[in-house]
């Protein structure tokens, strides 16, 4: 009876593991850098949205700060939302 706890124990171990590696691996390059980008931003969660969408498009380029620097990445600088303003925070 022991060692079929011992063994349920050790597979449950197993997978808390495995899932917890799988997650890292799907963080992305841009989450640090968006974090930093949006941490003093009015609406977060909009800003995290965008600045990814950026990210992401521009080859992982954010440019550093809260704000500003716009000119380290020129693709993220260019990119225009539908009424032609800039889409990246």
């Amino acid at each position: 009876m022991k060692m079929k706890s011992s063994l349920i124990q050790f597979f449950i171990i197993s997978l808390l593991l495995s899932s917890s590696l799988f997650m890292l691996s799907k963080a992305s390059p841009c989450d640090g850098k968006c974090n930093t980008r949006c941490s003093k931003a009015g609406r977060q969660d909009r800003c995290l949205k965008y600045c990814n969408i950026c990210c992401e498009k521009c080859n992982y380029c954010v440019p550093s700060g809260t704000y500003g620097n716009k000119d380290e990445c020129p693709c993220y600088r260019d990119l225009k939302n539908s009424k032609g303003q800039p889409k990246c925070p």
